[in-house]
């Protein structure tokens, strides 16, 4: 593969809708945020949730939960694995859960946060780059031309995730995360991105993990770019997220040893990739597992496919007043198979409008 990137693992399909939704989506969606994005009002959030991402103590678990059919079904299985004597019982190591991260955790709209990394960082790398005011992608980027990024095509989109993401210890590379995401805020909203996690979301974390579920975030985001935060957003530690990631090499430099990131990648965990990434990391076929789009089907499938008692959710985008109404359309975040797949296989569906008191924490 070009821009070295090589991929054996994936069919070259495969790897062109990975490599659209891990580094893609940062023209794709810019482009929509530079034409404008059909956007509701704020929902003043304005207060980051506590670290940890619990639930408030109250005797409610899910008090931003409306007392519709899907807090319900959540309610009723929870109570099944976990009740001693029950024929539905499940024991605690088997207890796993495992949550999408965009579009499910925290908002995707009307870009991917990783894709805002990207550009940013690009901005920031410029100066030290001057061969980049000539060179494509980097030159339409830097020009705000997100047409001229797009017709560069899969090279150029490796380019920029090889400058981006590559060449510097996973150390390195936290600490630039870590220092990122302190500060940035949605294109939209203004908010920081960590304010933009979904308030039921929480509570749902909260309560599984009260009941003996052991929470993992599987994302085709990348591995290294959420572990340095998901432990203080959603009490999730960084060995408990599952993500798509580039091969790691050990060295020792100045007699210390780092591991460092080379251009190559090793999982592209979306899609098909969701599946294998759980099998690699956890080792234990989820009893529960929680999307929003046709890239978490094959994770939901996976997930129902198990003996025993099973659980798979989609978060459906409905709320134009107080988030986004997206679905079959969408280029961020497209919810088409997996929603008629719900329906065939009688999986829970949360419609933001209906079945959420609030979205984002207050």
């Amino acid at each position: 593969m070009t821009s070295g990137f090589p991929s054996p693992r994936l069919s070259g399909e495969a790897r062109r809708r990975g490599l659209i939704r891990w580094a893609g989506t940062a023209v794709l969606a810019l482009q929509l945020t530079t034409l404008g994005c059909a956007r509701t009002s704020d929902t003043g959030a304005t207060k980051r949730a506590e670290p940890g991402g619990g639930a408030p103590a109250a005797a409610d678990p899910l008090p931003s939960w409306n007392d519709t059919a899907p807090r319900k079904a959540i309610v009723e299985f929870v109570e099944r694995v976990t009740k001693p004597g029950s024929p539905d019982f499940v024991p605690v190591p088997e207890r796993i859960a495992t949550f999408d991260n965009d579009g499910t955790l925290w908002a995707e709209q009307p870009i991917y946060v990783q894709a805002q990394f990207i550009v940013d960082r690009v901005k920031v790398l410029a100066p030290q780059h001057p061969e980049w005011k000539t060179k494509e992608p980097f030159a339409s980027l830097l020009q705000g031309d997100m047409k001229g990024v797009v017709a560069v095509g899969e090279k150029g989109l490796m380019e920029l995730m090889a400058a981006t993401h590559t060449g510097m210890t996973t150390e390195e590379f936290a600490r630039t995360v870590g220092d990122w995401i302190a500060t940035a805020r949605h294109p939209k909203t203004g908010r920081l991105h960590t304010e933009m996690v979904y308030q039921p979301m929480l509570e749902l974390l909260a309560y599984l993990r009260t009941n003996g579920f052991k929470t993992f975030i599987v994302s085709g985001g990348g591995i290294e770019f959420m572990r340095p935060w998901t432990e203080r957003v959603y009490g999730i530690p960084p060995e408990q997220v599952v993500g798509s990631n580039v091969r790691l090499k050990f060295e020792m430099r100045d007699g210390m040893p780092v591991l460092m990131k080379l251009p190559a990648i090793d999982l592209i965990d979306d899609q098909e990739g969701k599946p294998v990434g759980i099998e690699r990391h956890i080792g234990r076929r989820p009893i529960a597992a929680f999307g929003n789009s046709d890239g978490d089907l094959q994770m939901l499938q996976w997930a129902a496919a198990g003996t025993g008692p099973r659980f798979s959710l989609i978060v459906h985008h409905t709320d134009a007043e107080r988030e986004w109404a997206y679905d079959r359309d969408s280029h961020v975040g497209r919810l088409d198979r997996a929603l008629g797949e719900a329906a065939t296989r009688g999986w829970t569906v949360v419609s933001m409008k209906d079945d959420w008191k609030t979205i984002f924490p207050k």
